[in-house]
């Protein structure tokens, strides 16, 4: 691989997240003339930051202000709007299906595989029809304006028990993504009602949180998971631990406790699983569907195939003398850190020299719950409410990538403190032919 090469080496990065974006950034900047040529390939032409979905979903951050434009940021790169539908390494070769529809065949010398995860959706019945998931800053846009709406039609309705439906919200899943998205949305709706809706009190909105497990975030020590149970109970959120999920028929959600009730919002956060399209690849995966790969990043048995994120299983070093199978997290505190080494790693390769093996010991985890409200356990502290939120703050606009980005999130808050935050509804975006149809069938 180190020998001389009459064309540039060809870099193929499947993915735009955390991963590809630092790894092709990190490569753009490292990289001779005629050296190598990346190609990055990803659905969506952005870089969405996921740790601050829950704020652009409750209207303290601008949604355009939590992606990164892949082109703006790749100048030196190729950036391809497609999906990746097969690899195949032994041809050197990856299927994608462009924007456009049609089938391509993207062939590399070295390969980045940075698909990143996926919501895993249970075999529930009324799931797929009647839930959504929080991955994506369409889905936090849909659920912010949804939300919105569904005050809006209470607020008109005559009916009691359509009102009671409509103020019903459900969140399934106690993770970081399902906790966060909970405390920043019922701080939205609460907000909204005791300013801008007078026939809505605060006591008629009914939001649940559903957990199969018998704590919520397993990320931190179990004290601060009581603690935020505590937390969100005072605000009224009902919350079921050890509770499974069994139907979301037509909106009637049943749980395994035997408790029954009718919502138009199931917004689903348990879980996610690695990108299906490695299922059908010839990669080396382990049983959660991941690549396997090596301390360096490499996949194992294909030195010129590389990996990390949340598709990847890479030794966690900091942890394998208690535990020699133990592989890092899929968080973003791993992610960006194995990117920026990963492209460290691919440039010394390619030079004829030597990886190295990725190392970092967990720093801890952050949570807001809500504007002012947070949870923190980090540096073998524990920290909770407004210290917590503010570490919250300060840690995640530090790793938002580009200072561009950086900046208008920070004038965001500003403008948020001054201004307080922005509740309206824009509902019509979810549907912005309706006006359209209805004149032209008048």
């Amino acid at each position: 691989m180190a020998a001389a090469k009459s064309e540039p080496t060809r870099i193929l990065v499947l993915g735009g997240g955390y991963v590809g974006l630092y790894t092709a950034y990190g490569l753009q900047k490292m990289l001779r003339a005629n050296e190598a040529s990346v190609t990055v390939v990803d659905p969506q032409p952005h870089m969405t930051y996921a740790p601050f979905l829950p704020e652009a979903a409750a209207g303290a951050i601008e949604p355009r202000h939590v992606v990164v434009p892949l082109r703006r940021v790749l100048k030196r790169c190729h950036v391809l709007t497609a999906r990746v539908t097969k690899i195949e390494n032994e041809r050197k070769a990856v299927t994608v299906e462009a924007a456009d529809g049609h089938i391509e065949t993207l062939n590399y010398d070295v390969l980045v595989v940075a698909l990143g995860a996926v919501a895993r959706i249970l075999p529930i019945p009324g799931l797929a029809e009647q839930g959504i998931a929080f991955k994506t800053i369409g889905e936090a846009i849909y659920l912010r304006n949804h939300i919105m709406t569904k005050l809006d039609e209470a607020a008109s309705t005559l009916d009691p028990e359509l009102r009671k439906r409509l103020l019903t919200f459900t969140v399934v899943g106690g993770g970081f993504a399902g906790i966060e998205a909970l405390a920043e949305l019922e701080d939205m709706t609460r907000f909204a009602v005791e300013n801008y809706y007078p026939n809505i009190k605060p006591a008629d909105i009914r939001w649940v949180m559903v957990e199969a497990a018998g704590r919520i975030l397993p990320e931190v020590r179990e004290t601060l998971g009581v603690y935020t149970v505590q937390q969100l109970e005072k605000r009224g959120i009902e919350v079921y631990l050890s509770t499974a999920a069994k139907s979301f028929e037509n909106g009637h959600v049943v749980l395994s406790d035997g408790t029954e009730f009718d919502t138009d919002t199931i917004i689903w956060t348990a879980g996610v699983k690695a990108n299906p399209v490695l299922a059908g690849s010839d990669l080396p995966l382990d049983k959660r569907g991941r690549v396997e790969a090596t301390a360096a990043m490499q996949v194992v048995g294909h030195p010129d195939v590389w990996t990390a994120g949340d598709n990847a299983a890479i030794p966690d070093l900091s942890r394998t003398e208690q535990d020699p199978t133990a592989t890092c997290p899929p968080n973003a505190q791993h992610a960006v850190r194995q990117a920026r080494l990963l492209a460290k790693n691919i440039i010394k390769v390619i030079r004829g020299g030597q990886p190295k093996d990725y190392f970092h010991k967990n720093l801890g985890a952050v949570a807001s719950l809500g504007l002012h409200k947070g949870v923190a356990d980090a540096l073998n502290l524990k920290i909770k409410g407004f210290p917590a939120w503010l570490f919250h703050r300060a840690y995640h606009l530090k790793a938002m990538p580009t200072w561009n980005r950086k900046i208008r999130i920070l004038f965001d808050w500003m403008l948020g403190g001054l201004f307080r935050r922005e509740v309206i509804s824009l509902g019509q975006i979810n549907n912005p032919k309706e006006e359209f149809n209805r004149a032209s069938k008048g």
